[in-house]
């Protein structure tokens, strides 16, 4: 298979893949905060990560392919050096550009940044299906941790962003963020084992989009849904609800309002990385059958269901901002998190499961395909239900994500 120790391998794909989240999260929060200061609507808010989840989708498209072309070694370097480049543009940004200009600009940026995010999550995620071994639940395990520890730096980031934007601003941050990430890449390219696997035999060849498998398709089609039912409300929604609840107005309130949006993002992120790294003990143990976890996938795609129906309709009661209906959003919305965990980690084992050895790089890429494209519509529903509804019909459009990838993932059982 390989000639490098398995155990070596994973833990260098890990550290860079932490490397990556890191930073990947802290600039999300640096261009959402930093942009809503400016006055931007929560339309244009939106449109500044579209570009990022449409770029997603194609490199998933074609990543797969790179990776079993030119190795996954390749791919996740790549992925680093693209993240190192859009931040390095980022910080040519210009405050006396027009809103437009601006908008079009950090489009353009974050764009090039989705590609380096999926080519990192791709290559690190298949690595994991060739070095992970066979017996005693191991895969599920392997992949539960790297998925769960990549959550929780990935939340980390997210309150790193927002501190960094409090106390150094906007430039300093992303240069700040370029030069460490720049570091962490050479480390890796002089640390990571040789003989990471991943190419694929030359009979191999692109032959469409989809998998051969009805499992992967279906599977696909459910984890697309999941992730607009959290997006919807992740991106845009709540980040700017919060935080004019919890400003003031003045300069020294907005700076404050960032801590603590930044730290309750940070918070559902890791706590969301720590179910995941939980959630096959949770679902049962070790080495039970694959059918047992599709049964489980169903039904706790149906658990996530009601609850952001019911923090809508408590929101919308509600009508004006309170102290209790913050606290019933912060609590419903980690419960949300909790169960949102179980399902995503259960569909990061599935996919690997599913998919086969000579096609891996392939059928993983297709499924974070439609995770992009979940992520995607669920950026654009979050401007838009949060511009025409305000929060109670954001989170009624989550509630009806949740219950398409219900729908979704009860066919399993038929494929």
């Amino acid at each position: 298979m390989s000639t490098a120790n398995p155990l070596h391998a994973y833990a260098a794909v890990t550290a860079s893949y932490w490397a990556f989240m890191l930073s990947d999260g802290a600039l999300r929060m640096l261009v959402l905060l930093h942009f809503n200061s400016l006055g931007f609507s929560p339309i244009q808010l939106a449109w500044l990560f579209l570009l990022y989840e449409i770029a997603g989708i194609a490199t998933n498209l074609a990543a797969g392919w790179l990776a079993a072309r030119f190795g996954l070694a390749a791919t996740l370097y790549a992925g680093l050096a693209l993240q190192i480049g859009a931040l390095v543009a980022l910080a040519q940004l210009d405050p006396g550009w027009s809103i437009a200009a601006s908008v079009v600009f950090v489009m353009a940026v974050q764009g090039v940044s989705g590609v380096a995010k999926d080519l990192a999550k791709m290559s690190s995620k298949s690595a994991v299906k060739l070095l992970a071994p066979a017996e005693d639940g191991g895969l599920f395990r392997w992949v539960a941790y790297l998925t769960g520890s990549k959550n929780a730096v990935k939340g980390a980031g997210f309150f790193l962003g927002a501190a960094l934007l409090g106390l150094a601003g906007f430039e300093v941050a992303v240069w700040g963020m370029a030069v460490v990430l720049a570091v962490i890449l050479l480390a890796v390219v002089l640390f990571l084992p040789a003989g990471l696997p991943g190419r694929m035999k030359s009979a191999e060849a692109w032959r469409g989009w989809r998998s051969r498998d009805a499992r992967v398709n279906r599977l696909s089609l459910a984890r697309m849904f999941l992730f607009g039912a959290r997006d919807v409300w992740f991106v845009v929604g709540i980040p700017i609800y919060f935080q004019a609840v919890l400003s003031d107005g003045t300069d020294e309130g907005r700076r404050e309002a960032f801590f603590l949006v930044g730290g309750f993002m940070a918070l559902w992120i890791i706590a969301y990385g720590a179910v995941q790294a939980l959630a096959p003990r949770i679902l049962g143990g070790r080495a039970q059958p694959e059918a047992e976890t599709t049964r489980k996938a169903i039904l706790w795609a149906g658990v996530l269901v009601p609850i952001p129906f019911a923090l809508a309709l408590t929101s919308a009661v509600a009508g004006e901002p309170a102290p209790w209906l913050t606290a019933t959003l912060v609590a419903g919305l980690l419960l949300f998190g909790f169960v949102f965990a179980i399902n995503s980690s259960v569909h990061s084992y599935l996919i690997l499961a599913f998919g086969s050895a000579e096609r891996i790089t392939r059928d993983v890429g297709f499924y974070y395909m439609a995770n992009a494209a979940g992520r995607l519509i669920g950026t654009l529903l979050s401007g838009i239900s949060y511009q025409l509804g305000g929060l109670p019909l954001c989170l009624a459009t989550a509630g009806l994500m949740a219950l398409a990838s219900w729908l979704a993932a009860h066919r399993l059982t038929s494929a």
